[in-house]
């Protein structure tokens, strides 16, 4: 006699034979690359359905990358219904921003830059003495998406990064000044996302919140998805500042005492130039690069990023004021 057997999977229902070989193998399982993949799309659509006026922050970076990937999967054959949004600092990689332009370009979306430099220029922000312009983005962030009356902003945040990180909600609501308050974020029980706001209010969107560095690299190599070349093994011009290799440049690195080399490295995360650094490493392909994160035991963050050093409480600070 055959048993069919019916479980309940990701919130579909699965049946199977009980009597057959395929109990074990399981083909029509969903794999866990798969599973983020899924939740990350019905995020995507459940903004489309909640919000008027959405927008995806995209700098070229990796997680921006596979947020605008999964986006186009999202609404395909559809365009994407979401404009982009990217805060340059002025300080950034020139392959990066190729990188960005190509892709506005090649999918034929719109773009909407809210420059540090103009801030700056029109003295409304002033210089760090340390160079340093990441922590300056905030105000530029938080009053494009006043002006441009955003509701929704999705970010590529993931909560295996930094603590900070770590206590967000998927949808993190933000008060009419941008600003992040812990007892006003709601539960998300069973995936289910609460996007009622005030006028003036909006929400951080994070679809990428469960995956890890290293899903985001397997799904990168599953998908084929083409990066910027900084993010594998290249000889590049570096200082060494805070035990980190910074490239040189005009933003005010290096100094005197801090003598330029040519070395091989490739960076985990991308921002501003003179707070990213590079890690030395020779892995010049996508499956070099898997293989080295999943040897290592520091975050991307927690290895290159000085801004998350300045204090303890440095990215929790800026998110609080409406960086993140």
């Amino acid at each position: 006699m055959t048993t069919t057997v019916t479980t309940v999977t990701g919130g579909a229902d699965d049946t199977r034979n009980a009597g057959s070989a395929a109990d074990t193998s399981a083909p029509w399982a969903l794999t866990h690359l798969d599973a983020l993949e899924s939740e990350a799309v019905h995020i995507f659509r459940e903004v489309a359905g909640e919000f008027e006026r959405p927008v995806i922050l995209f700098s070229g970076g990796k997680d921006s990358i596979v947020m605008l990937h999964l986006a186009l999967k999202a609404f395909a054959p559809a365009p994407v219904p979401f404009s982009l949004l990217h805060v340059d600092t002025g300080h950034n990689f020139p392959e990066v921003i190729e990188y960005r332009d190509r892709t506005v370009a090649e999918h034929g979306l719109r773009l909407h830059v809210a420059s540090v430099q103009e801030y700056i220029d029109a003295g409304k922000l002033r210089e760090r003495p340390d160079g340093t312009r990441n922590p300056l983005q905030t105000v530029p962030l938080t009053e494009k998406i006043q002006a441009e009356r955003f509701d929704a902003v999705f970010g590529g945040g993931r909560r295996d990064e930094e603590k900070a990180r770590a206590k967000e909600r998927v949808f993190s609501l933000r008060d009419e000044f941008s600003q992040w308050d812990p007892r006003r974020q709601r539960p998300e029980l069973w995936q289910l996302y609460n996007g009622r706001h005030a006028p003036g209010e909006h929400v951080r969107v994070f679809p990428l919140s469960n995956w890890t560095e290293l899903d985001v690299w397997q799904y990168i190599a599953r998908e084929g998805i083409t990066l910027p070349e900084i993010y594998f093994a290249h000889e590049r011009a570096v200082f060494r500042r805070n035990g980190m290799w910074l490239t040189a440049g005009d933003w005010g690195g290096p100094k005197d005492s801090e003598p330029v080399e040519q070395r091989l490295v490739r960076y985990r995360t991308v921002g501003d130039m003179s707070c990213t650094g590079a890690v030395d490493s020779d892995a010049t392909t996508l499956d070099a690069v898997i293989t080295e994160i999943a040897a290592s035991r520091l975050t991307e963050r927690g290895a290159t990023r000085a801004d998350d050093k300045l204090s303890e409480a440095a990215m929790e600070d800026r998110k609080r004021e409406g960086y993140f």
